[in-house]
């Protein structure tokens, strides 16, 4: 057996190898070093890459929040509509006042309003309305669905808050970018406000149609009562009209509103809101369409606006303007005019304006022209013209003021005064005659003596403080009536007639109101000064009566009241006038035309005087007057036939 050789290197050798091996064990830490080297390359990359396209994310995030926010409206308006503070107009007995075709009811509270009245708007516009923060996400989402599928939007998907949102602050364009907006907005208001004043606020600004904005002016609308006494069925009817005002509107559609509210009335059951006793109840209950309340009274509403700017312009808020305005005495004037107008055979071109108040100056009707729709002009408010005889019962009160009796005798023949000669009418005269004749005829000839006799200072003095505000006529002519004046403040000074002698401020606005109920102003003084003693306003009064009674006034003699009061006739016929009072109301009348042309054969005993008694007969059907306030005198002379027009 031969041994195995055994090779031996040399150290060289040995050496060499040693060191390759070396080299062996080496290679494989630097490949595994190189491969965890470029994983942390990798991560920093892409860490890099993905905050930059976060950053862009939110770079176009903020870049559509602005684009979508840069336009909406200043949330500092909230309380107020379009760009200058809403007013809500009602009448004195709390319902609401048509506003040009638009009509707002009191702010209401939800106490004040019965439970089932908003969880009917509720069940059907947005029963999860207290669980959700503005938004439905759900719905949303399905609107995106349906809209995307439609190529167009076509659904809302819309929470009760972003109807109020939009109600509020956008128009209704379906379009992507308004509800984008709406749904900021609709997050803003959730912030901002608590559910139940969202829900109010929805309650008070919603439109129900008919021009009815808000609960309380919708239950006016359609049930002639406030809010507070909605039944269930009746809130029913309202909740139903929100899908569809002018389709369901129960005066106009009634079998298809009755539908709609039984869908209400089913939600209202399957919400819990209602039990299914008190369910079975209201579909069983008529709903009765009450008489809308109501009126157009533009005239009276500019008048009104304009005062309540006028006490209130410090405030920039929305307000509530309690008025002085009755729709029934509204309805008796404007039914009035139209009767009487008719009667006198008036030219279609000849203008009439009227206006009622009561004995402390409330303006509780008024038209200042025919038609407001083809004039705007407030005749009765604004329009200055000569009264003619209409002022001279002022004449006669200073010098019953100064001791002068009704039976005291005047001479009536041809007068001259300076230059002046004024002439009776058609160049009559009835030689001595009594003051109270004197006035009942309107006899210019006597009326000048006797302002003559009284002086003028003490004429204009007396019209001063019965409430007109002049300047006056230094001239003998005063006495006939040529210092201009609008009907409003004639009707003011024969106020003090129907109250005992108390001069007043006419006015059409009780108090104002901020929306969250705070006092901005209350009339707190009625009567402002005495203007004239008691036993001269009682002697007065007797001879106005004589000129409803048997004088050139007769046209305007009622049936069941006595009237008082005068006509008033101007120079070529140009303007023609009634004022007197009657149960405790003022009223004036006066014809004309607005270029003031002659109008012809028209007195003030004419057209004027059958229109007042046309308004002022429905007037006291509508408001009676307590007995004691308006006993039947009988006249001071018997009635005679020949008189003048003036």
């Amino acid at each position: 057996m031969t041994p195995s050789r055994v090779y031996r290197r040399s150290p060289a050798a040995r050496a060499k190898a040693a060191a390759g091996a070396s080299r062996a064990r080496k290679r494989p830490r630097a490949r595994g070093k190189k491969k965890a080297g470029g994983l942390r390359d990798r991560l920093v990359r892409h860490s890099a890459e993905a905050g930059f396209f976060i950053f862009a994310g939110a770079i176009a995030l903020a870049a559509s929040v602005v684009h979508f926010t840069r336009d909406l409206p200043d949330t500092d308006g909230l309380w107020r509509e379009n760009a200058h503070p809403r007013v809500t107009m009602v009448a004195a007995d709390g319902s609401p006042i048509s506003i040009h075709g638009q009509s707002f009811g009191a702010p209401v509270r939800l106490t004040d309003l019965p439970a089932y009245a908003p969880q009917a708007v509720l069940a059907v516009e947005d029963r999860n309305f207290y669980h959700h923060v503005g938004v439905n996400p759900l719905a949303v989402a399905r609107a995106i669905f349906v809209n995307m599928k439609e190529g167009e939007v076509r659904q809302g998907g819309s929470t009760l808050t972003q109807q109020l949102a939009k109600n509020l602050f956008l128009s209704s364009d379906r379009t992507y970018k308004r509800k984008i907006q709406e749904f900021f907005l609709a997050l803003w208001l959730e912030h901002r406000f608590s559910k139940d004043e969202i829900l109010t606020l929805y309650l008070n600004r919603v439109y129900f149609g008919a021009g009815a904005y808000g609960i309380d002016a919708a239950s006016y609308r359609y049930f002639g009562k406030s809010a507070h006494g909605l039944t269930l069925a009746e809130s029913a009817v309202l909740a139903g009209l929100l899908k569809a005002p002018s389709h369901y509107a129960p005066d106009k559609n009634p079998v298809d509103s009755g539908q709609r509210a039984r869908i209400v009335i089913d939600a209202m059951l399957d919400a819990g809101f209602i039990t299914r006793d008190q369910a079975r109840t209201a579909l069983r209950s008529p709903v009765r369409i009450g008489a809308s309340q109501f009126a157009g009274a533009p005239y009276f509403v500019d008048f009104a606006i304009a005062e309540a700017r006028t006490l209130a312009k410090s405030i920039d808020a929305d307000l509530t303007v309690r008025t002085t305005f009755d729709p029934a005495l509204q309805d008796a004037l404007e039914m009035g005019m139209t009767a009487g107008a008719a009667l006198s055979h008036l030219d279609p071109s000849i203008e009439v304006a009227a206006v009622i108040l009561d004995p402390e100056g409330a303006v509780r009707a008024m038209a200042g022209g025919k038609d407001y729709r083809i004039s705007q002009f407030n005749r009765a408010a604004h329009a200055r013209r000569q009264p003619g005889s209409a002022f001279k019962p002022f004449v006669f009160l200073a010098a019953l003021e100064m001791g002068a009796s009704p039976f005291d005798i005047i001479e009536d023949a041809p007068v001259t005064v300076g230059k002046w000669s004024p002439e009776n009418y058609k160049g009559k005269y009835f030689g001595e005659v009594t003051l109270t004749e004197g006035l009942a005829r309107s006899l210019n000839s006597a009326t000048v003596r006797l302002q003559e006799r009284t002086g003028r200072g003490a004429v204009r003095l007396a019209a001063k403080r019965m409430g007109l505000k002049g300047p006056f006529n230094q001239g003998p002519a005063l006495a006939l009536g040529v210092d201009a004046v609008t009907p409003l403040e004639l009707a003011g000074a024969y106020a003090p007639l129907a109250n005992g002698g108390y001069r007043i401020e006419p006015h059409g606005v009780e108090r104002i109101d901020l929306s969250d109920g705070d006092r901005v102003f209350t009339r707190k003084t009625r009567f402002i000064e005495s203007a004239a003693s008691p036993g001269a306003i009682r002697d007065l009064n007797a001879m106005l009566a004589a000129v409803a009674d048997w004088g050139t006034g007769k046209a305007a003699h009622l049936s069941r009241y006595q009237a008082r009061g005068k006509t008033g006739t101007t120079q070529d016929n140009r303007d023609a006038w009634f004022v007197g009072h009657a149960g405790g109301f003022i009223c004036v009348v006066w014809v004309g035309r607005d270029d003031y042309k002659p109008m012809g054969d028209i007195t003030g005993g004419g057209a004027p005087a059958t229109i007042w008694r046309e308004i002022m007969e429905r007037a006291l059907i509508a408001r009676p007057p307590r007995e004691e306030e308006n006993p039947l005198v009988a006249p001071i002379l018997p009635a005679i036939d020949e008189l003048a027009p003036a």
